[in-house]
């Protein structure tokens, strides 16, 4: 398990860059490269990274699950995944 600082500071980036996702656009769009040097950093989309739902693992995330490796197999061979099975030949 990720510390809860860590997974906190994560979801405030995520604020972050969805508060300046217009006006950082709006000035990209117009090269104002200057005024956009003056947003904080954490507004850039560039420095989100995805974590696991659940755990807030950082690493071995898969995208179209929303959790790690480690959970979806887990979730998977429990049944609470729709239409994902075991592979068996």
């Amino acid at each position: 398990m990720a510390k809860e600082s860590i997974k906190a500071r994560e979801v405030k980036r995520q604020k972050m860059v969805a508060r300046y996702a217009v006006k950082r656009k709006a000035l990209k769009a117009a090269g104002d490269y200057l005024a956009l040097q003056k947003i904080p950093k954490n507004a850039s989309p560039v420095r989100l990274h995805n974590r696991c739902k659940l755990t807030g693992r950082p690493k071995g995330y898969m995208r179209q699950f929303g959790v790690s490796r480690i959970n979806f197999r887990e979730m998977a061979l429990n049944g609470l995944i729709p239409g994902v099975t075991k592979a068996s030949w």
